[in-house]
């Protein structure tokens, strides 16, 4: 049986069964005017119009999975349903009444049955594995709609970014220096160690970080030990690793810290320049003689060569030779990040920060240079973004592969299809509605 998200979808759009409509008791109906969807509290539709045995009746529309709902959901003592002039339904099981005692006209809505059929078919092959459930009929789609909607998922997940900035920018008082640094943590862990790298930027604050950042030594002990990776109860093996452990038991004595558990870090699949202990060292390398990265961002505005410069950061020391502490010497990567992973730090940290920077100071400059960066950048290449070209959508550069990344994990991954603008287009078509 239909959601009633479907049911919304299908009156809103009129994609139900054309033919002779009816009452559940038998009288004559008419769709004149399905409403407007109500995205807040009260009835799905307001301001609909349809007529019963040729009565015009103007009111809002309710729409249940069954008429029962009615009732379970309290809209039957609700005032605010008093005006509700039809209950649209998939299952006919009780009469319902308004808060005044009056019978409310129902209408089982028949759906399409192509629109049936095709979105079980986007629906059951998203879920059973096959990956992106219109991949074989996006040649459907007239090519401008796909445009419109790359360009708007691009914007949307930019701004899903943007809000999350601010959000930090409200836990840190308007420091947009704090924010920079805590989103820069998140992204060198690159997906699999976002989440541990930023509790552990949010533990280990940058006001403490910048009171030994005249020492690299110190700022990598209170790193490395506020994320759980300088094991007390264990005898380091170099001297370095010695060092380390007891800078931090001086550091956490002094400032009462706690330490993250281990375990948050993952190692399995990681290749080893990506190992946590290499990033964080990357990181403290960063904040060593202090962390000015955002100033620096909102300099190099759109020059993406500059951009790329900033991360551009060869690991010195014990870490040009180690991938973890206590590993023998002879790393065979390079101490720094890659090209590849600095314009994921580009897509992720700066772009992000630019825009979100310009939102608030109203700099449409900084706004305008954050989407050049990312038009300027090559497209990522994964998993998510190679189905999708082989299915023919577009993807030149990083704006579109971010788009593509948020078609795939906020409307496929969660069956979503009626809310993209590629699958409504599809069921639509496969409707054939005729008026």
């Amino acid at each position: 049986m239909a959601s009633e998200a479907v049911l919304q979808y299908v009156w809103q759009h009129r994609l139900w069964s054309y033919g002779r409509m009816s009452t559940t008791d038998g009288r004559a109906l008419r769709i004149i005017d399905p409403g407007l969807l109500n995205s807040g509290s009260g009835p799905d539709f307001f301001n609909a119009k349809v007529t019963i045995d040729g009565r015009i009746w103007v009111g809002n529309i309710e729409i249940h999975v069954r008429a029962g709902d009615w009732y379970r959901h309290g809209h039957h003592g609700d005032k605010a349903y008093d005006n509700v002039v039809l209950h649209v339904v998939a299952e006919n099981d009780a009469e319902v009444r308004n808060a005044r005692g009056e019978v409310i006209p129902q209408m089982v809505l028949q759906i399409a049955p192509q629109f049936t059929s095709r979105l079980e078919q986007l629906i059951g092959a998203g879920s059973s594995g096959r990956g992106v459930a219109c991949a074989c009929n996006l040649n459907e789609v007239p090519s401008l709609t796909v445009t419109d909607w790359v360009e708007a998922l691009a914007f949307e997940r930019l701004h899903s970014k943007v809000d999350r900035l601010h959000a930090l920018l409200e836990t840190y008082c308007g420091s947009w220096q704090d924010v920079c640094y805590v989103t820069m943590a998140r992204t060198l862990g690159f997906g699999i160690n976002s989440d541990p790298f930023e509790r552990l930027a949010r533990r280990t604050p940058l006001r403490l970080l910048a009171k030994h950042s005249d020492s690299l030594l110190q700022v990598e002990a209170l790193l490395m030990g506020q994320a759980g990776l300088l094991d007390t109860t264990t005898t380091p093996r170099d001297g370095y690793h010695a060092q380390l452990m007891r800078e931090y038991a001086f550091l956490r004595n002094k400032f009462s810290l706690t330490p993250m558990e281990p375990v948050a870090w993952k190692m399995m699949r990681t290749r080893p320049q990506n190992f946590p202990m290499r990033r964080i060292a990357m990181l403290a390398q960063m904040v060593h003689n202090g962390f000015d990265l955002m100033a620096r961002v909102i300099d190099c505005g759109e020059d993406l060569d500059r951009q790329r410069a900033l991360f551009t950061i060869e690991l010195t020391g014990y870490w040009a030779k180690h991938y973890t502490l206590d590993d023998s010497e002879g790393t065979n990567g390079a101490s720094g990040l890659s090209g590849r992973m600095i314009d994921v730090v580009v897509i992720n940290t700066v772009a992000p920060l630019l825009f979100a920077y310009g939102d608030s100071t109203g700099n449409a400059r900084l706004q305008d240079a954050a989407i050049s960066l990312l038009e300027q950048l090559p497209a990522e290449r994964n998993s998510i973004i190679d189905t999708f070209v082989r299915a023919g959508l577009p993807c030149d550069n990083a704006l579109e592969s971010q788009a593509l990344i948020q078609l795939r994990r906020a409307y496929c991954d969660t069956r979503k299809c009626i809310y993209c603008r590629l699958g409504r287009r599809l069921l639509r078509q496969a409707a054939t509605i005729k008026p």
